[in-house]
């Protein structure tokens, strides 16, 4: 119960989103102060305070405080995006991350480039413009159009395959 100070006469924020008494050794007083309506409003519409009580009942006295902001910050995105929620969120987020490495293995191969004919300078024998070196395939990933139309047309002709070649002199990485 980190955080949990001495209430005062007041009710805590779901006794009184839920019009009742608040009473001594109520559930939710100490994660939902009376100062934080909007913060219980939220996990009450997406899961019901029936249903946060019987959770934290569950839940071990000292993880009770990471349960509910994890209620709170999962109720808040399914607000948001209602099909997905934080799942969407973390799909996203795990895209840009496979995104950014790769335009990280595109800067790297660039660098080695760049140096290895900073090398051939001294050395005029090696045409270090013809090596390449290998990258990493770019991961393969469907957003819901392209899966939508993937079922809808659902042709064998059509591929979502998106890997293409990036010339490293011509092309530059796309980044959203």
């Amino acid at each position: 119960m980190k955080g949990y100070e001495p209430r005062s006469s007041s009710s805590c924020a779901a006794c009184k989103f839920l019009k009742r008494r608040c009473i001594p050794n109520c559930i939710f007083a100490p994660y939902f102060r009376s100062d934080e309506c909007k913060k219980f409003a939220k996990v009450h519409k997406v899961f019901g305070a029936s249903n946060v009580s019987k959770i934290l009942i569950e839940v071990p006295e000292e993880q009770r405080e990471d349960t509910v902001n994890s209620l709170a910050y999962e109720a808040e995105a399914r607000l948001k995006d209602p099909v997905y929620g934080c799942i969407g969120a973390i799909a996203l987020l795990q895209r840009k991350m496979v995104e950014l490495q790769h335009d990280l293995a595109i800067a790297k191969d660039r660098l080695a480039r760049y140096a290895a004919a900073a090398a051939a300078a001294a050395t005029p024998s090696t045409d270090i413009f013809n090596s390449h070196v290998s990258l990493p395939p770019f991961p393969e990933f469907f957003t819901c159009s392209d899966f939508n139309d993937n079922l809808c047309h659902s042709s064998s002709s059509q591929s979502l395959s998106r890997h293409e070649t990036v010339d490293d002199f011509i092309q530059s990485p796309y980044i959203f």
